[in-house]
């Protein structure tokens, strides 16, 4: 190992020595980047959160908008703020969350992935699905964020696995958050319905149910094998990208931690906002 690498991570254990309690590790339903400056139902919610937990040294965030051909960690001291989308009010554009990088763990994560290499990155920064969450999470951008991709050639299995490859940082106090959305399909958004809550075509409703009573119960192979669930599940999941990085989570996810869901509310008729606390 290079002495680099070696003094980074004496740097990291100084920064964040080992606790006896393991960190929470949460999934988070993001939804509309405007969640990101709105005050409403789900941002509050994401406050309440953020108080509730006990302050973090730092935070992984793997996010649904960061998708690579292998896999990447950000490794700048200040990651840019990334407005990944459009068709938004400019107060959109114009939100920044400053919050510091942290390099040493960005190197450490590097180094517990065994299952693929890892590429330190300096061009990527926090998008939409880190930065409009942890904005009402964390308002004062004191604490250091770092972002994981997904490599998106890779099936479930291999995100829920690299997911457990990152436990021993909840014992340093580190919030690891995946930010997605379990049921995600834009192509059938009820435009005309966009701002209504507890409301689902009938597969979402079915999935919404499906996913929770599976994650409720453990059944994690059932939820990494989501192609096998039927057509409900495919028009749920059209594409794996705002659900891989629920694979992240529960594969963090210890025998003894029950779920804890809120934001629990079907929206526009085929997403929904469900997310779920660990610990």
């Amino acid at each position: 190992m290079a002495s680099g690498t070696l003094r980074s991570i004496e740097l990291l254990n100084e920064q964040l020595p080992e606790q006896d309690a393991l960190m929470p590790v949460l999934f988070i339903g993001h939804g509309s980047p405007m969640n990101g400056i709105e005050h409403n139902i789900f941002s509050n919610k994401w406050a309440q959160v953020g108080k509730s937990i006990t302050p973090p040294k730092a935070i992984i965030v793997i996010s649904a908008h960061w998708l690579t051909n292998g896999t990447a960690v950000t490794a700048m001291n200040m990651p840019r703020t990334i407005h990944d989308f459009g068709g938004f009010p400019k107060e959109l554009f114009a939100a920044q969350y400053p919050a510091p990088g942290n390099p040493e763990l960005a190197q450490e994560t590097r180094q517990l992935i065994t299952g693929t290499k890892v590429l330190l990155n300096h061009d990527w920064g926090l998008d939409h699905g880190a930065w409009t969450v942890l904005t009402h999470m964390f308002p004062q951008h004191n604490v250091p964020v770092i972002q994981l991709s997904i490599d998106y050639s890779k099936p479930a299995a291999f995100h829920y696995k690299l997911g457990r490859e990152l436990l021993s940082l909840r014992k340093k106090g580190v919030l690891i958050m995946g930010s997605g959305n379990m049921v995600h399909n834009l192509g059938m958004v009820d435009w005309k319905n966009l701002n209504k809550l507890n409301y689902g075509y009938d597969w979402a409703i079915e999935m919404h149910e499906v996913f929770k009573r599976k994650i409720t119960d453990g059944n994690h192979k059932d939820l990494m094998d989501y192609h096998k669930m039927g057509r409900a599940a495919e028009l749920a999941i059209p594409t794996p990208d705002h659900y891989f990085p629920l694979m992240y989570v529960l594969g963090l996810q210890q025998a003894n931690e029950q779920p804890e869901f809120f934001n629990d509310i079907l929206v526009a008729g085929s997403l929904n906002m469900t997310s779920v606390k660990f610990g």
